[in-house]
């Protein structure tokens, strides 16, 4: 991902659509052939140190594998280069919040915290869903160090290589019926969204709801998706 790309990103809009919302779509951020090459490359089993069949955890229904480390050039240039336009937005849900965490500047430093906490294995994955295939609700924390704030770039065209598979977050308000959020982004876009929680500003004060995210059933065709997890998982 070319610094380039990420510096004319509107970062003031995206954060306030974060702060406002809990996730904000960037448009076209990979190309056509950026995006064929992802799903080209699924069946190489080098590049993956684990493969998961979701419907054997009660996950849903579907395939996921997490890549090994040293990560493409690709997927590695939008972690570091996405992370620190995250950092403000974080830092500030933390001090609303009254939570202590400080997310440092740099993305190799957020993983030196996870390395002295023994997260070591990278979190990067792919998806790839068939007609039937869903993803329930969760939240993907990988150990007791984490990002608040997570990114999925969508492979293949909605309504086109597939449809179904919208993706849901629900939001879970103190006291409160759940609320679903249902977005349908386009081949090439990034999601950026939280992780676990974000603060709202009630009558006295912020206050903290919780998010769960997961992907609706698809009804045809082929889905793929790109997972970035800023945080490692557990050894």
């Amino acid at each position: 991902m070319e610094n380039t790309k990420m510096a004319a990103i509107n970062w003031q809009n995206i954060t306030e659509e974060m702060h406002e919302k809990g996730y904000a779509i960037i448009q076209n951020v990979l190309t056509h052939y950026e995006c064929t090459e992802l799903i080209a490359g699924y069946n190489n089993s080098n590049s993956y140190r684990k493969t998961v069949v979701m419907e054997r955890y009660r996950f849903g229904l579907g395939e996921y594998k997490y890549f090994n480390y040293p990560l493409p050039n690709l997927i590695q240039s939008i972690r570091e280069s996405v992370y620190p336009k995250l950092v403000p937005i974080a830092n500030a849900w933390m001090k609303v919040l009254n939570i202590a965490t400080i997310f440092p500047d740099a993305h190799q430093e957020m993983l030196n915290q996870c390395h002295d906490n023994n997260q070591t294995k990278a979190t990067v994955l792919i998806l790839k869903y068939g007609k039937g295939g869903h993803n329930t609700l969760h939240q993907d924390l990988y150990g007791a160090v984490y990002f608040p704030i997570q990114t999925v770039l969508f492979l293949n065209e909605p309504d086109e290589d597939y449809t179904g598979g919208e993706f849901v977050l629900t939001q879970q308000t103190p006291r409160a019926q759940s609320k679903a959020i249902v977005l349908k982004p386009k081949k090439g876009d990034m999601l950026l969204f939280t992780t676990n929680f974000r603060p709202i500003k009630g009558t006295k004060g912020y206050y903290r709801v919780n998010m769960k995210h997961g992907v609706s059933e698809i009804q045809s065709g082929e889905r793929y998706t790109l997972g970035i997890i800023f945080h490692d998982a557990l050894s």
